[in-house]
């Protein structure tokens, strides 16, 4: 008798585990094969998703639409890249397939580059910007012949600049993150397109 009741239990836990594995395989294969990330396009991760097929719909045409929005701009060149959009205030990081890894907001500071191709001229990993702030991961890429250096960075306490309008500036600042991707990605004589 104890022999089958043994039998029993072993029977039961297994039916379960089985049952625990098929609601797992079912999970699985309705799950997104390649969630995007919010790192690489830029975006928020984490907005609430609604249950209903209108929601779903309209939460696909918003996610169509900032894709869209975020693509990289026509005009800027071929192959392995950065572009700024000075009105958009954004940078791509664009691969040597055409396509952006990566894309975010920035802050400029008070004198803009002229659009046009550069490349990247210096690089350094951490010096004190012209607002006095600590930064980092600075990509330089352009000087005038005002003496103004353009270049990318990001504050080491990941704070906003405050350009003061009484000066002539070109850094355009990036948070800690973002910098960090650019570092890696803007070697010395990378192909800097910057567009209007």
């Amino acid at each position: 008798m104890a022999r089958s009741s043994s039998g029993i239990f072993v029977a039961t836990l297994t039916a379960a585990a089985l049952a625990g594995v098929g609601f797992l395989a079912v999970q699985a294969e309705a799950a997104p094969d390649h969630p995007k990330s919010a790192q690489a396009t830029g975006q928020e991760s984490g907005k609430a998703k609604g249950d209903g097929g209108s929601d779903k719909g309209a939460a696909s045409d918003a996610q169509g639409q900032g894709q869209a929005a975020n693509a990289v701009p026509e005009g800027s060149g071929t192959g392995l890249r950065v572009v700024y959009a000075l009105g958009k205030k954004r940078v791509w990081l664009v691969g040597s397939d055409g396509k952006a890894t990566r894309t975010y907001e920035v802050a400029p500071s008070t004198v803009s580059p002229p659009p046009g191709a550069y490349k990247v001229t210096s690089r350094d990993p951490q010096v004190t910007g012209s607002d006095g702030i600590p930064i980092e991961h600075v990509v330089r890429f352009h000087k005038d012949s005002a003496g103004i250096v353009f270049g990318f960075s990001a504050a080491v306490d990941g704070s906003s600049p405050k350009p003061d309008p009484a000066k002539k500036t070109g850094g355009i600042r990036e948070q800690p993150a973002d910098g960090r991707a650019m570092w890696e990605f803007a070697v010395n004589n990378t192909k800097v397109v910057v567009v209007p």
